[in-house]
């Protein structure tokens, strides 16, 4: 069976930041329960995990070297897959990266590194394979998204603000290529048990707020850190699971746009369409940990009183 549900030869699909995490996850169903042909791709430096996981070149499987934000990698992927198998069938967009710091502590060049990975390269790799699937008229994108592209959360703007972006780009995305055969969807998980929390990425002013309790944002991160470290520990939502709807919509005729892949992610996506506007907002703001001592100086740090 053939990307979305088509009867067929085998079909080619290329999958992002696939050594580690959901795109692993996603690499091993696509094996388990796919006869596709599948182009992994990862960093260079991280190319050695996949003999590690067992995963190796071989008749269906070739492994790439792609950094998402470099142009000449990007081509060279998609030149290869064309020239070999006539362009690829379909794109997983999985590869991201998230940094935690409120917006006054971000500066330019970070807000490009986090936008860059989680939209420009996507929407790039978008334009790649988009003239191929057009002359075939069919095709698959899957652009993997977040809860975090459907609400905010302090401390993760930047990681929100690339997230919104790639959901108003795959919205705009899915209107223009349909005609043409091609379906787009975003696969949007919440909180996935994994180890994530420790490589999220500080900005130098956001790791000085961290450690300074004397900073006006230190109880932003010194609550909010431990918070989402909890919800990524205890989720009941894995990996594997999320890897299984990412599949699931491949193999579909007629995927859904937005398809929430976890309890938090549906739970959200209900709440802000049922709660007016406003009263959402107040509802998730009250539920922030310790937000009753933001913007507060703890008293043991207050200067004494004047005599």
């Amino acid at each position: 069976m053939g990307v979305g549900g088509t009867s067929g030869g085998r079909d080619t699909v290329l999958v992002t930041g696939a050594s580690v995490g959901l795109g692993l996850a996603i690499a091993r169903e696509l094996l388990r329960r796919t006869d596709h042909r599948l182009v992994l791709t990862a960093r260079a430096s991280s190319l050695d995990r996949f003999a590690a996981e067992g995963i190796t070149e071989g008749e269906r499987i070739l492994l790439r070297p792609l950094d998402v934000m470099d142009a000449d990698q990007r081509v060279a992927v998609v030149e290869e897959v064309e020239a070999r198998f006539g362009g690829v069938d379909a794109l997983v967009n999985n590869a991201g990266i998230s940094y935690r710091s409120v917006l006054e502590h971000a500066e330019a060049s970070e807000v490009l590194d986090q936008m860059g990975i989680n939209f420009l390269g996507p929407m790039e790799l978008c334009r790649l394979v988009l003239p191929a699937m057009r002359e075939k008229r069919r095709g698959r994108i899957v652009n993997v998204s977040s809860v975090s592209g459907m609400m905010a959360m302090p401390t993760m703007g930047l990681y929100t603000a690339s997230k919104f972006a790639l959901e108003g780009a795959t919205e705009s995305l899915w209107y223009e290529v349909r005609p043409f055969g091609v379906s787009v969807s975003l696969v949007q998980p919440g909180f996935i048990r994994s180890d994530g929390f420790t490589k999220v990425r500080l900005t130098p002013m956001s790791q000085h707020a961290t450690d300074d309790r004397m900073d006006a944002y230190h109880p932003h991160y010194g609550f909010m850190a431990p918070f989402i470290e909890k919800l990524m520990t205890t989720t009941p939502t894995t990996s594997e699971k999320v890897a299984r709807t990412v599949v699931k919509v491949l193999g579909q005729r007629h995927p859904k746009l937005r398809v929430p892949a976890s309890w938090d992610a549906k739970f959200f996506y209900y709440l802000r369409r049922l709660l007016p506007r406003r009263l959402y907002h107040e509802v998730l703001y009250r539920m922030l940990p310790g937000v009753s001592t933001w913007g507060r100086m703890p008293r043991s740090l207050r200067p004494p009183p004047p005599e």
